[in-house]
């Protein structure tokens, strides 16, 4: 199959859907491309139930457009105007699935056969696409970056083996699990952690650029995760370091709850990140997360706005 992704975009009727050609150098509204061919247009949405028929329909677009260019010449390209790619929200997210992670952030790992993925949930309206800005909030002074791999499921998964939970997988895409480091831990409970407030303030889960079908993606556990700041390499690893496999999460989960079409999961960052650098992101920084295969996920960073009252 030639390659082809699935975004979100303003278009000026509200927000539709595009489809990306050419590793991203084509964005084109997904209707009118489908309208240039002839062609139905699928729903394209890994909670609708059809993906495996969406997955045909597109790789169909692509092949057309790649036998007949000529019909897209007069079709305008939508990739400034991204949104964040369809999914249904809910965002599961691993911690300390790297080794050198977990060393840079000082946390002693039990040995993996004595131990459980660590997830936690971010809730959707941390979720912005593509070239929206992340959001410092006043109460935190140590906002960090993290470029994680992002598995969108495709099927209803519940108590599936690792050996098939790769066959729930619709989609990959580009996560940032953009963290408050101070704000992750708290004296005035017993509890030594907080990661609702951590993680949870709005603007902090950037997506994107696109749903790339997992037939795509030959192997989740061999691709290449980096992430810039202001064109300076932080974070530079493969997915085959990940302690816990992408298909051995996607079955922890399904032993506690139902996962559900559209769901996403962020698998876990590697070393590099501000805190064991000691530096942090601050107003006008730019952040580029890009995976192998999948593409870059460019975010600037402003400071929160100032509340303004009732």
């Amino acid at each position: 199959m030639e390659w082809f992704g699935v975004a979100a975009y303003q278009a000026p009727h509200g927000r539709s859907l595009a489809v990306a050609l050419d590793h991203g150098g084509l964005v084109v509204d997904l209707a009118a491309a489908c309208a240039a061919y002839d062609l139905p247009v699928p729903a394209a949405d890994p909670a609708g139930g059809n993906w495996a028929d969406d997955v045909a329909q597109l790789a169909g677009l692509a092949a057309a457009v790649r036998a007949e260019p000529g019909r897209l010449s007069h079709l305008p390209d939508v990739a400034g105007d991204l949104l964040a790619p369809p999914c249904s929200g809910r965002i599961f997210a691993a911690a300390s699935n790297y080794v050198d992670h977990a060393e840079e952030m000082g946390t002693a790992l039990a040995a993996k056969a004595d131990s459980n993925p660590y997830i936690f949930i971010k809730p959707d309206t941390c979720l912005i696409g593509p070239h929206r800005a992340v959001e410092l909030p006043p109460q935190s002074a140590q906002v960090d970056w993290e470029v994680e791999l992002a598995v969108v499921i495709g099927r209803i998964a519940r108590h599936v083996s690792a050996a098939d939970a790769l066959s729930y997988i619709a989609a990959y895409t580009v996560i940032n699990d953009v963290s408050a480091r101070d704000l992750n831990v708290r004296s005035d409970f017993p509890f030594t952690f907080d990661w609702f407030q951590g993680k949870c303030f709005d603007t902090f889960a950037p997506l994107g650029p696109w749903l790339v079908p997992a037939a795509l993606i030959e192997d989740p556990q061999s691709l290449r995760i980096r992430l810039s700041v202001n064109d300076e390499l932080m974070q530079d690893a493969t997915t085959a370091e990940m302690i816990f496999t992408v298909a051995e999460q996607i079955a922890y989960l399904s032993t506690i709850l139902t996962l559900r079409p559209g769901d996403v999961i962020a698998s876990g960052t590697p070393d590099g990140t501000g805190m064991g650098r000691g530096i942090y992101l601050k107003p006008g920084d730019v952040m580029t997360a890009e995976i192998e295969g999948i593409g870059q996920l460019v975010n600037p960073v402003v400071s929160a706005p100032v509340p303004t009252g009732n």
